[in-house]
């Protein structure tokens, strides 16, 4: 059997910058554990697995390590490919069926615009260990939501400068699955600018997350009093996103995609003498 495969680069209008996503389209529903093996071999921060069910797609994530139960990059990059390989008309728009509900894809001229839910963070106590692990002394603000840690500093400087301690970061974010890391920017292009650590998930740093923005959004819209923003993530790659904040409870983001691997992957089932566990 032989499964679609691409890598796309996704929150970014050029190839080999922004977040590369692997995109398994199947034909069938696969195991779990198929699949993590699937995204051991990517190796990439994530591993989207697509699945035709009527008119919705069921989506599922995972990184080496974990499936996630959020991912804006990887979510972007399947929207991306399945207009690409013409799968779906280039303009009609897609509705993933996934852990975290319903999400939405649509085409636009600023790039894509993805519908997800918004995950705003509650104000309270780092937990133990995770600011000295990250180098932080005096944050603006420190808070969490279901997923994800956050913490405010200083500025632009200080948070490109963070060399944080991965294996001390892993403890201090377990159960967590990572913590943000965001500033305002120095730059007029952009509101705000973040980095996103999650060692526990086999991620130690990942280039642009959108599920982070989805908190982000709301962070930064409540401090600048603005619904529109756009952040920068100061990464090795680096990466933009647009966030809209609609206050019902959704953000939209919004962001480019670029296509940098097409090809399949090959599934000949379990050799002659080899179990399949």
């Amino acid at each position: 059997m032989q499964i679609p495969l691409f890598v796309v680069d996704a929150f970014t209008d050029r190839p080999f910058a922004g977040n590369p996503a692997a995109v398994c389209v199947l034909p069938e529903e696969r195991e779990d554990a198929w699949m993590a093996n699937v995204a051991r071999e990517m190796n990439l921060s994530e591993t989207a697995f697509l699945r035709r069910e009527g008119d919705v797609w069921s989506l599922r994530w995972f990184t080496p390590t974990v499936e996630v139960a959020l991912c804006g990059h990887a979510t972007l990059a399947s929207a991306h490919a399945l207009w690409q390989a013409g799968l779906v008309p280039g303009a009609s728009p897609i509705v993933f069926s996934t852990r975290s509900g319903r999400l939405g894809a649509t085409p636009g001229g600023n790039g894509i615009e993805l519908d997800f839910p918004a995950e705003p963070a509650v104000a309270g106590p780092p937990p133990a260990g995770l600011l000295e692990s990250l180098g932080v002394t005096a944050p603006l603000y420190a808070g969490r939501n279901r997923m994800d840690s956050l913490v405010e500093i200083e500025s632009e400087q200080a948070l490109r400068s963070l060399s944080p301690d991965f294996p001390a970061l892993s403890a201090a974010t377990r159960p967590d699955r990572g913590v943000i890391v965001t500033a305002r920017s120095d730059s007029p292009d952009f509101d705000f600018v973040s980095r996103y650590f999650a060692p526990a998930a086999g991620i130690d740093e990942d280039p642009v997350t959108g599920s982070a923005h989805c908190c982000l959004g709301p962070y930064w819209a409540a401090r600048l009093g603005k619904r529109e923003l756009v952040g920068f993530q100061a990464s090795a790659r680096g990466g933009t996103v647009g966030v809209r904040v609609s206050g019902d409870g959704r953000v939209a983001l919004i962001g480019r995609a670029v296509t940098v691997t097409r090809g399949e992957l090959v599934d000949d089932g379990p050799r002659p003498g080899i179990a399949r566990r």
